[in-house]
């Protein structure tokens, strides 16, 4: 992906939304929208967003995990099956 063809002024999205949804059929990737020159959002396909949240869940349950293990908040896998195989 080469950014510097998808940066648009806010002006092009006012004039080609309809254009742009278009075209994220055939070219899913992004467009940073700028408002007087800096960039201000992104606009980009529902289908990559929802991705992007999954991994963004993921990394966080990740990084939770790896906080629970630093902390000392964990059990040994030959518990937590003795555990689970125990009686209710």
């Amino acid at each position: 992906m080469s950014l510097a063809t998808q940066i648009k002024p806010i002006s092009y999205l006012k004039s080609n939304a309809a254009d742009i949804v278009k075209e994220f059929a055939v070219n899913p990737e992004s467009i940073i929208i700028t408002q007087n020159g800096e960039a201000k959002m992104v606009v980009m396909e529902i289908g990559a967003y929802e991705q992007q949240q999954e991994t963004m869940a993921l990394l966080k349950l990740l990084s939770l995990g790896r906080q629970e293990l630093e902390q000392g908040k964990f059990q040994s896998a030959d518990d937590f099956f003795k555990e689970m195989d125990a009686p209710a």
